[in-house]
């Protein structure tokens, strides 16, 4: 957890590919700790082709049901079956927009948002924003993107940066955008 957060959390990312995994993982992670998906990462990575999103369009009911019986990732079939309409949203999205990465940013203006959080007590687990994104993406298909899990996943891909004052990673200097 601690390289995670050091060299991941709250790095801005725009790879579409990228974001896409996001989206699935908070999406698994409901109900759930991060450290469980965190630690099924590369079980996930192997079971959804990398998460690359026109693969993970085409997952017949078939190879859903194998995936179903893979102890590696978590075996809910709503959450397994949600990477592939998560994945044929994201193409609709990308034919709409020209990119994920254009769109999801377009919720934060295409900049972070860098908050002054003093302790854990002060990040809430939704705003205004992750609000108006879970209905979007919602309405565009999307499955597990309540306003929790968008607003996670803000922190995660650096659309938001709740790194505490405290943190040596709180808005010191800017990061690089990240590819996975």
């Amino acid at each position: 957890m601690r390289a995670y957060h050091d060299t991941e959390w709250g790095v801005p990312l725009h790879d579409d590919r990228a974001l896409f995994e996001f989206i699935c993982l908070e999406g698994a992670q409901a109900g759930l700790s991060w450290s469980t998906v965190l630690n099924k990462r590369e079980n996930y990575r192997r079971a959804f082709a990398d998460f690359d999103i026109a693969h993970c369009a085409r997952l017949t009911d078939r190879r859903i049901e194998s995936l179903l019986g893979d102890p590696g990732i978590i075996r809910n079939r709503m959450k397994v079956t949600s990477v592939r309409d998560n994945a044929r949203a994201a193409l609709e999205v990308i034919g709409e927009h020209g990119s994920l990465d254009i769109y999801l940013w377009s919720f934060v203006d295409g900049r972070t948002i860098r908050n002054t959080r003093r302790g854990n007590g002060d990040v809430p687990a939704t705003t205004p924003i992750s609000d108006r994104m879970s209905k979007a993406l919602a309405k565009r298909g999307f499955r597990f993107v309540g306003s929790t899990i968008c607003y996670a996943f803000m922190q995660a891909t650096g659309m938001v940066d709740d790194h505490l004052v405290s943190c040596f990673r709180h808005a010191a200097k800017p990061r690089r955008a990240r590819k996975a």
